[in-house]
């Protein structure tokens, strides 16, 4: 079950950028569950990561990595997040990316590892040194699609974005996939996103670029609120296109920007739309606030709401309850006659109560909608910020009740 019809694309090749993928059968035999990424000589990775205590060992190997070399390989495991494994898990990661670097003629530190799947569980690492091998043998730069469904765990369907772009007559391609669908909540949302571009960017602006897009797009995302222990966004430069290197500076820094923004927001919509359970893609534009954190904690709360989730499963017109959330979002100083909420064009709430023209068909009207957008106008300021979740269904329920059977 999922939102909107979620075709993959036909994705452009990045040059300097290939995948292999294999079956090592972590948790399914024959499954594809391990997937690895080639870049080429020269390469520039930026990342951004789980903001959760209790990361995992892959997260925190890979921030290690990418501190003592350049990164060659990119080693990503489905099935188990080798989270909350203590010192075995981070020496389970070392083992796996000495394996990767041997087949591959590399130092360890220049291979970044990646897992995700279920939390406390050891790392199978003799299952994942079997696959490498298969996973090498057939890399591609046409690989991407395979690769999307290789990162997959309760995801129902692949995910995937790429653009085509002339930046001053030369060719800049940006291809990217990501997996998620539960234990999705900002501060990076279960999720895993990889972006590769041919193009040459500086890198203190690559740095810049993940973590500015990254918090508009998966860290304005949310599921179920749960913050994830495994995840890491990761944007790669292979620098293999013509084009001129891109700096702060460059004419060309503003189309190669808003590209690359469509990707990173279509691959976070699609976590989204792929929710576990989801039959309702959600926009909650907060405006009118007086501070980013303002907006953000009434969209968040209103987002998080059971109550309110639970509503638009059954397309149920029941605005009280988005009140109700917008009441509760910690602004001590409300001025509940000030504000507005609308859903999709119509008005619910105006002058501190049911707007005057609301009726319950024209609501009902918008809540058999697929895709639906909340918006509430605060009244306070001129902040403006916007984020997505989807609904609550029986099926969320059954997934994660499952989730280990």
């Amino acid at each position: 079950m999922a939102v909107g019809p979620g075709k993959l694309p036909e994705f452009y090749p990045v040059r300097g950028c290939r995948l292999g993928i294999a079956s090592a059968g972590i948790k399914k035999p024959g499954r594809k569950d391990l997937v690895v990424l080639e870049l080429s000589e020269g390469s520039q990775v930026a990342g951004i990561f789980t903001r959760n205590r209790f990361c995992a060992a892959p997260v925190i190997l890979t921030r290690q990595h990418m501190a003592q070399a350049a990164s060659r390989y990119l080693l990503i495991n489905t099935g188990n997040a080798n989270a909350g494994t203590g010192e075995k898990g981070l020496n389970d990661a070392r083992a796996c990316c000495e394996a990767l670097a041997r087949e591959a003629g590399v130092d360890a530190a220049r291979v970044l590892p990646f897992s995700t799947g279920v939390i406390g569980e050891p790392l199978p690492v003799d299952k994942i040194v079997k696959g490498i091998p298969e996973a090498l043998r057939n890399l591609s730069e046409n690989h991407w699609a395979e690769a999307a469904s290789g990162i997959m765990t309760t995801d129902t369907r692949p995910k995937g974005a790429t653009r085509r772009l002339e930046l001053n007559g030369k060719t800049v391609t940006i291809s990217g996939i990501s997996k998620g669908a539960g234990m999705i909540r900002p501060n990076m949302a279960t999720m895993l996103g990889f972006i590769a571009t041919d193009a040459d960017v500086e890198p203190e602006l690559l740095d810049s670029l993940a973590s500015e897009l990254g918090e508009k797009s998966f860290n304005r995302i949310t599921i179920d609120g749960d913050t994830s222990t495994n995840d890491a966004c990761m944007l790669i430069a292979t620098g293999t296109s013509e084009a001129e290197t891109i700096t702060r500076n460059s004419s060309s820094l503003a189309a190669f920007r808003a590209a690359l923004e469509e990707v990173f927001l279509e691959l976070a919509h699609a976590i989204v739309r792929d929710g576990e359970g989801a039959t309702k893609f959600v926009t909650i534009d907060v405006s009118q606030a007086a501070s980013q954190q303002e907006a953000l904690d009434v969209a968040y709360t209103v987002a998080h709401s059971p109550l309110v989730k639970t509503a638009l499963f059954a397309s149920d017109p029941n605005w009280g309850r988005i009140l109700a959330a917008v009441g509760r979002s910690g602004i001590d100083d409300l001025d509940v006659n000030r504000l507005a909420i609308w859903l999709g064009d119509v008005c619910l709430v105006r002058d501190g109560g049911r707007a005057g023209d609301y009726s319950e068909e024209r609501g009902q009207a918008v809540m058999d909608q697929e895709e639906i957008t909340i918006r509430i106008e605060l009244g306070r300021g001129p902040v403006n910020e916007t984020v997505w979740t989807c609904d609550f269904s029986h099926d969320y329920v059954t997934i994660n009740a499952e989730y280990r059977t």
